[in-house]
């Protein structure tokens, strides 16, 4: 099954993005997995855009899928192409609506965070219908030295494999192991595992509506997030402009 060709892509900064709705691409997924085709999935913020630009060719594999997040890369596509994207495909929606989607039982593997944020998370999508968490690792080395993670993670054979390193840590391992690893399917999903155990709140619904989320967020971590949300987005901005529509 082509990645290529199943919807329309957007190039920007130098990554082809998704341009099709969260359903659309759930069922994608869901489709891929059914026929034993391997696919990774990343989200596209503009810190992923800033930061992954060595890791382009790479991300043009034809099993690798890059979906939209936030309001910096509908900006970016109203000054480029005169349209947003039509649905903001954000890991922290996306990626628990995927698990919910499954029909048979389905084995995760968590990889990533904080050992208290991933053993948060696993409890929290440990309720989830069909959904068995075939193993956990957290990204500090406390449970499973670094070394021996993907072998751990073959041992316990998931179908779906979630990594939360943060931008470009997580994208990069994706990239660099991903061929060793025996999973259908690998998910890049950032600070979900936080959200999943309550480490970080999630901004209220109607912040989130108003597409600021990025701001709730930043009074929450404004020494960690202050330069991604000032002088990175400038960069940002920067690099979409002067890539225009090539990749």
């Amino acid at each position: 099954m082509s990645l290529a060709t199943e919807f329309q892509t957007r190039p920007l900064g130098g990554f082809r993005i998704l341009n099709c709705r969260s359903a659309e691409l759930i069922g994608l997924l869901g489709a891929r997995m059914a026929a034993g085709a391997k696919t990774a999935l990343v989200f596209a913020n503009t810190n992923f855009v800033v930061q992954c630009q060595d890791l382009r060719a790479a991300m043009q594999a034809p099993d690798v899928l890059i979906a939209n997040d936030g309001i910096g890369l509908d900006l970016a596509s109203l000054a480029l192409y005169q349209t947003p994207f039509v649905d903001n495909l954000n890991g922290t929606d996306l990626t628990p609506a995927l698990l919910r989607s499954f029909k048979r039982p389905t084995r995760v593997y968590l990889y990533g965070a904080t050992p208290e944020s991933v053993a948060g998370a696993v409890k929290t999508i440990s309720t989830l219908p069909n959904i068995v968490v075939a193993g956990y690792a957290d990204g500090y080395g406390k449970r499973i030295a670094p070394a021996n993670v993907i072998a751990d993670i073959n041992r316990c054979q998931p179908e779906v494999l979630l990594i939360a390193l943060g931008n470009p840590r997580q994208e990069r391992w994706i990239v660099e192991n991903r061929e060793q690893l025996d999973v259908p399917l690998i998910i890049g999903v950032g600070a979900l595992f936080d959200f999943l155990s309550g480490s970080k709140l999630r901004a209220p619904a109607l912040v989130q509506k108003l597409h600021l989320e990025w701001a709730f967020r930043l009074l929450q971590e404004p020494r960690r997030l202050l330069k991604r949300y000032t002088y990175d987005i400038g960069v940002f901005f920067a690099l979409c402009m002067r890539i225009g529509k090539r990749v």
